[in-house]
């Protein structure tokens, strides 16, 4: 019962995220959203973290922390920004939610676990529910149009190996140690790649709302999030965790028509029905 309630909070929190992206990426740039995010959801984290600490006997496994931060938040968090910097929030939430097809995909393919032939077509279909969001222009993933619908799918492929890689590497570290210092490697990644393409925050264009919302996405999106995602990866599996995925795109596309007006669009939905019928059979037949 506890991880179904970590899934729906988690859904909530991350949907509404990505409403939050698209209303300050503009001020905070794209990397400086990943380092703002970042470092302010480890500061949140880190009380408990140096609690925790001191009654610690065994070594940090900094290897395997400094990878998982790279690839699971660092890299991923600024395809993310990116994108919702060409395309609707509501748009970049449902191509998030082929995290579960290509959790199962990474895990056939680098962590030696089986797939069977209705998984592969659950995939497939999936894949088409991208197809019909570019409208079947293909050629938006490739080329001058990669950055959005491009960028975000790569995303979602760096969220599957993280998934992958925590539950194969740290399911028996402590959650916040994990998470803390995943949150403040990702951190460092937005700093640097900010700095080199001089892409970090305006502050001086910050008011009020920007501020609020910037700490909110970094303490309850980026800490209390991660809390939850990491939790319900050691306690079930990626493949379940991943399932957020189904309910992210619902909240973001009703909270963007609300708050943004984004439009609801026929090509949005068919494209998020698609995917999710592949989530669905890639799910439901992968202990068969």
């Amino acid at each position: 019962m506890r991880v179904y309630l970590a899934l729906i909070s988690l859904s909530v929190i991350w949907g509404l995220t990505f409403i939050f992206i698209k209303m300050t990426v503009e001020n905070t740039g794209v990397w400086g959203m990943v380092f703002l995010r970042c470092f302010i959801g480890a500061l949140f984290l880190l009380p408990v973290f140096l609690f925790k600490l001191r009654s610690r006997e065994t070594p940090i496994p900094y290897k395997h922390l400094i990878i998982l931060g790279v690839i699971n938040a660092g890299i991923p968090w600024g395809f993310l920004a990116w994108s919702e910097t060409v395309i609707n929030s509501n748009t970049t939430s449902v191509i998030n939610a082929l995290t579960p097809l290509f959790t199962a995909l990474i895990g056939f393919l680098f962590f030696k676990k089986h797939l069977l032939k209705r998984q592969w077509l659950g995939i497939l279909i999936g894949f088409f529910g991208i197809v019909v969001l570019t409208e079947f222009q293909i050629h938006q993933l490739f080329g001058s149009h990669f950055i959005g619908i491009g960028t975000m799918t790569l995303a979602t492929i760096f969220y599957a190996f993280g998934s992958q890689y925590l539950k194969k590497h740290l399911q028996r570290e402590d959650l916040v140690i994990t998470i803390t210092v995943s949150l403040f490697v990702a951190s460092i990644v937005g700093l640097l790649v900010g700095g080199a393409m001089n892409d970090l925050p305006s502050f001086s264009t910050f008011n009020l709302e920007t501020t609020l919302i910037v700490l909110a996405l970094g303490a309850i999106g980026s800490g209390l999030a991660h809390l939850l995602l990491y939790y319900m990866i050691i306690n079930g599996t990626p493949e379940f965790a991943a399932t957020v995925a189904y309910i992210i795109p619902i909240t973001a596309i009703i909270a963007s028509f609300f708050i943004l007006n984004e439009p609801i669009t026929v090509n949005l939905v068919s494209g998020m029905l698609f995917i999710f019928i592949g989530i669905y059979i890639t799910g439901r037949y992968r202990r068969g």
